[in-house]
C-alpha cells in the first residue's frame, strides 16, 4: 500500500512537472519583435497589394506576421501633422524597426523622433539629396530603405505621344511637394519638347485638392491634347483619374495604382516590388543587420500599365507596339 501511494505521488508530481515545463519554457522565450508600420495615407484597396508584397519580403527573410513578428500599423489618413505623433508612439513602444512608407515625409517624421531605432523607408526622391542618408552605398546612422526614382519623365512622355501621336500641346501637372528635383524635371521636359518639332509644353503646379481642381478647370478651358502627371502621392490617384476622365484628357501617370483607379496609362517603378524589398530589409535588421551597413536599394523594376477601357472612352486605339511593351493591360 505504501509503495502504491508513493508511485501515485510520483506520477502526479511528474505530470505536474510536464504541464509546468512548457509554461516555464514559454515564459523564458524572448518576446516577439514588433515592427511599426507608418504611412501618411489611409488604407484602401491598393494598400492590400502592397502589404502582401511587404509580407512576402518578410517571409523571404524568415519572418511571418503573427508567428514570429508583430506588425503595428499606423495610418495618418492624409493628415501630415499626425505623422510625428504616430512616430513618437512607436518610439515610446520601443519597436524593433520603424517602416516609413509613402514618401519622404514619414521618413523625416520618424527620423526626428529617434536616432537609435532602425528605420526602413520607401522614397521617390533621392534620399541623399534630402539628407536622410549619407550615401546610397553607405547610409550611416539608423536609416536605410528603397529609393524609387519616379522622374522617368521623358520615357513617360514618349509613351504618351505614342498613344496620342497627334498631341502637340501637352500640359504637365507637377506637385512641388512630391518632387524635390522640381527644377530639373521641368528642364528635362522642356529639353524633350525642344527636340520635337511643334511640341508645346505647359507646366502647371498643384498640391492641394483645391489647386488640383483649379488646374483641371484651366485644362477644360485651354484644351491641351494630353496631360503628363509628375510624381504625386498615390492617395491622389482617384481624384486625378476622375478629373482627367471628366475633362476627356489623355493622361500618363507615374504609378500603376493610377491606372487601377481608372487612369489611362502609367510608367514608373513598381511599388509592390519596392514594398517587397523593404520587407526584406526589415527581416535582415531583425536578424541583426545594421541600417548603416545596408545600401539603399535603387528600384530597377519599372512597369508600363495601360487601361484599354479608358482608351476606348477617349476614342483612342492603343497601338500593338505599345501593348507588346505593357506589363499590365486592364481591359
Amino acid at each position: 500500500m505504501q509503495l502504491e501511494k508513493l508511485r501515485r505521488r510520483d506520477v502526479i508530481t511528474l505530470a505536474g512537472a510536464a504541464v509546468a515545463w512548457p509554461l516555464a519554457a514559454r515564459a523564458q522565450q524572448p518576446a516577439m519583435p514588433v515592427v511599426g508600420f507608418l504611412d501618411p495615407t489611409a488604407p484602401d484597396a491598393a494598400t492590400a497589394d502592397r502589404l502582401r508584397s511587404f509580407g512576402q519580403g518578410l517571409r523571404d527573410a524568415g519572418f511571418i506576421e503573427g508567428e514570429n513578428v508583430t506588425i503595428e500599423y499606423r495610418w495618418a489618413d492624409s493628415r501630415i501633422d499626425r505623422l510625428s505623433v504616430l512616430a513618437a508612439g512607436f518610439v515610446r513602444r520601443q519597436v524593433s524597426v520603424i517602416v516609413a512608407t509613402g514618401g519622404s515625409t514619414p521618413a523625416f517624421a520618424a527620423k526626428a523622433e529617434t536616432s537609435t531605432i532602425p528605420i526602413v523607408f520607401t522614397a521617390a526622391q533621392d534620399p541623399v539629396k534630402l539628407g536622410l542618408v549619407a550615401s546610397l552605398a553607405k547610409p550611416g546612422g539608423n536609416m536605410t530603405g528603397v529609393f524609387l526614382p519616379a522622374e522617368q519623365t521623358v520615357r513617360r512622355l514618349g509613351f504618351l505621344r505614342e498613344l496620342v501621336p497627334a498631341a502637340k500641346r501637352i500640359a504637365v501637372l507637377l506637385d512641388p511637394a512630391n518632387a524635390m528635383d522640381f527644377a530639373s524635371i521641368v528642364k528635362e521636359i522642356e529639353a524633350a519638347a525642344g527636340r520635337t518639332s511643334g511640341l508645346q509644353v505647359k507646366v502647371v503646379n498643384a498640391s492641394t485638392d483645391r489647386e488640383i481642381d483649379a488646374a483641371f478647370e484651366s485644362f477644360g478651358r485651354e484644351r491641351p491634347d494630353a496631360l503628363l502627371v509628375g510624381p504625386f502621392s498615390t492617395d491622389r490617384r482617384v481624384q486625378l483619374a476622375l478629373l482627367a476622365a471628366l475633362h476627356k484628357i489623355p493622361a500618363a501617370y507615374p504609378w500603376r495604382d493610377f491606372v487601377d483607379a481608372g487612369g489611362l496609362m502609367s510608367y514608373g517603378p513598381s511599388l509592390r516590388d519596392a514594398y517587397r524589398q523593404a520587407g526584406g530589409y526589415v527581416g535582415r535588421i531583425l536578424k541583426g543587420a545594421k541600417p548603416a551597413d545596408l545600401p539603399v536599394v535603387q528600384s530597377s523594376k519599372y512597369e508600363l500599365a495601360i487601361n484599354t477601357a479608358a482608351a476606348r472612352m477617349l476614342g483612342l486605339t492603343v497601338p500593338p507596339s505599345l501593348l507588346a511593351l505593357a506589363n499590365e493591360v486592364i481591359q
